[in-house]
């Protein structure tokens, strides 16, 4: 595995292989890596025959009250992750290489940015989409590949490689769960014993809205109630969003009959993290995403 850090460096090495006739499938990450990163690493191998990752904590997706210093970081043990999954290209720049001194250009996806995660952290998209963009411009990708689980991201820069012209698939493969259904996050490290038991209400909602929606209940405002009242089980954990919305536009929805995105982020202890389930689509579209 060949390690860059600068962007002059990883855009001529991706140039290079290019010119060789090479397809290359790039899976941005903030690396403390689990089993959801490499689940997007080999469906990568499935989609070009050169896998890049990147591994950037991006300063500006963080609100000034958020975890940014605390967010694992855990080099060494992520080269090793990645060079038993055969990657071939990994990008690890500096903040100073990725914000040159001076810099002041940012993307900024309006309205859809606005919503979920967008509306929870004002100014949390416009850093994911100014770092992606930038990530797309070096590597050039052919695919890139993002998780499930951060649906609303999905959304935000699909919109994006749509209204800029980014000449990249996105592809997003299924949400990665621990046998009790907990999905995997880089921010579970956080949980203590107790409180990743109090976690697993937000998967058991998701699962309680899967079923009523498998025997015909279709009204979003019913499969709100319902999920919240699973949630308020846990007196701990504290909602920050359930929402029932369209997945492209994170726009409420009545009724999810059409295919809705049903989606949560909430509190336990300092420790917020979302989940999500794709109801009314066929299982190749999502459905079958919680257990």
């Amino acid at each position: 595995m060949l390690i860059l850090t600068t962007a002059k460096e990883m855009h001529g090495a991706c140039q290079e292989l290019r010119a060789r006739g090479n397809h290359i499938c790039l899976v941005p990450t903030m690396g403390a890596l689990h089993e959801g990163h490499l689940s997007l690493v080999r469906a990568a191998h499935d989609g070009g025959n050169i896998v890049a990752v990147s591994i950037f904590v991006n300063p500006t997706q963080f609100a000034p009250n958020e975890d940014l210093e605390a967010y694992p970081r855990t080099i060494e043990r992520d080269c090793s992750l990645l060079e038993a999954e055969n990657v071939d290209l990994l990008f690890a720049p500096t903040v100073e290489e990725m914000y040159p001194a001076g810099a002041s250009t940012f993307v900024d996806v309006e309205g859809v940015s606005q919503r979920l995660d967008g509306a929870s952290r004002p100014g949390h998209f416009r850093g994911v989409t100014t770092i992606v963009s930038k990530l797309f411009h070096i590597v050039s990708p052919e695919r890139a590949y993002f998780g499930q689980k951060d649906a609303a991201q999905v959304a935000v820069l699909r919109k994006m490689v749509r209204d800029l012209n980014f000449n990249v698939e996105i592809v997003v493969c299924p949400i990665v769960r621990e046998s009790d259904g907990l999905a995997l996050s880089s921010r579970n490290v956080y949980l203590a014993p107790e409180q990743r038991h109090q976690a697993l209400v937000l998967s058991r909602a998701l699962m309680h809205v899967k079923s009523l929606v498998s025997v015909g209940e279709w009204s979003a405002a019913k499969l709100l109630d319902e999920a919240a009242a699973v949630i308020a089980s846990e007196p701990a954990v504290k909602v920050d969003y359930l929402a029932a919305v369209d997945p492209d536009t994170l726009e409420s929805v009545d009724g999810v009959r059409g295919g809705a995105l049903i989606a949560v982020a909430a509190w336990v202890g300092t420790t917020r993290l979302i989940d999500n389930l794709l109801v009314g689509y066929s299982s190749e579209l999502g459905a079958s995403s919680l257990p």
